[in-house]
């Protein structure tokens, strides 16, 4: 048999000469494949390393992610597909490439969102070290399953599966858990906008009704907070969505307001006095701001003064060291000058 005869000689519907040529141009593409990958990425690797930005660095690491998978899968399909093949055939290539496209698609959206979501994890925690990066890690699986979901589908739908029955099948599933499991959802659409909206992080002195203390713990379905007493207080995340928080953490500077009476029979000379050692025990005194001071109102036991301050700083023990140093200053002064301080008495006045 003579050269020619034999390269027309036909198998399966295509001819030698047409099974050479697919394992040709399969052959080329391999080493063209192969050559990008160590000469190309290898010298884009080389001049990664030159460059101060981290751009080139992230492209370098997507790229050495791509296998020898795809670098065999692609080729083949190249090749083959110049051939005439049978249904079953033509099929299995398709499925096949359709597999490595999603795997690899799947995993370079996967590649660059970790790489973001560490920048902006290490971005935050250089701000704030008590930066919390559960949440970005929730948000990081529910995209990697969602990208998983979609090429599911793309290849089932690439094998002539209707994937809309399915859909809605999986819609209907769907509404029933979300109905059996609607407490627990709620709190976890809680969490995100907690975590999105961030009325308090971990450390933050909250106050919640009759409730206070130290956020410890932020979970998906609850949050733990230290009290003053000691004990962990678990709270629900949708409870906390639902009702007044007041975050003394994030409070800058700190109003305080407080009274203090005279007895009435003190003289209207020492009352204008009071003023004085009243403004001067708080402006003595660190970080304070005196707003005003006031004598207020003739009482039912007392003549009462009111005073106003800011203090510029959230700390409650530093609010009540401070106040405490005011008590001591306002009553030497007052023992000095002999003012008498009131307390609930009653005095009768019989006329005979």
């Amino acid at each position: 048999m003579d050269i020619p005869s034999f390269l027309a000689t036909n198998y399966f519907g295509n001819s030698v000469q047409g099974y050479i040529l697919a394992l040709l141009i399969t052959g080329i593409a391999m080493v063209l494949f192969v050559l990008f990958k160590q000469i190309i990425i290898g010298r884009i690797e080389a001049f990664s390393k030159t460059t101060k930005t981290k751009i080139d660095d992230r492209i370098v690491e997507v790229l050495n992610h791509i296998n020898w998978p795809f670098y065999v899968v692609l080729p083949v399909y190249l090749g083959f597909r110049t051939l005439t093949l049978s249904g079953p055939f033509l099929r299995i290539f398709d499925l096949l490439l359709a597999v490595v496209i999603v795997y690899y698609v799947i995993k370079v959206l996967d590649i660059i969102m970790n790489i973001g979501a560490e920048m902006y994890i290490v971005k935050h925690q250089e701000k704030d070290r008590t930066f919390d990066r559960s949440f970005v890690d929730i948000i990081r699986v529910v995209v990697r399953i969602l990208l998983w979901v979609i090429g599911i589908l793309f290849v089932l739908d690439n094998l002539g599966i209707e994937i809309t029955p399915l859909l809605t099948g999986l819609g209907i599933g769907g509404i029933a858990v979300a109905f059996a499991l609607q407490s627990v959802l709620a709190d976890i659409f809680a969490y995100f906008t907690i975590q999105s909206d961030k009325p308090f992080k971990i450390g933050d002195f909250i106050i919640i009704g009759t409730d206070m203390g130290t956020v410890k713990y932020i979970g998906i379905k609850s949050t733990r907070i230290q009290t003053l007493q000691g004990q962990e207080l678990v709270v629900s995340n949708r409870e906390l969505t639902d009702v007044r928080i007041n975050n003394y953490k994030r409070m800058k500077k700190r109003r305080i307001v407080f009274s203090i009476g005279v007895v009435y029979e003190t003289p209207t000379k020492k009352l204008h006095k009071i003023l004085e050692i009243l403004k001067d025990a708080c402006a003595a005194q660190e970080k304070v701001t005196v707003d005003r001071v006031h004598f207020a109102k003739f009482g039912a036991y007392s003549l009462d003064y009111e005073v106003v301050y800011y203090l510029d700083s959230s700390d409650y023990n530093e609010y009540m060291t401070t106040q405490q140093n005011i008590n001591f200053a306002i009553r030497e002064a007052f023992e000095k000058e002999k003012i008498d301080m009131a307390f609930p008495t009653q005095t009768i006045y019989v006329n005979k």
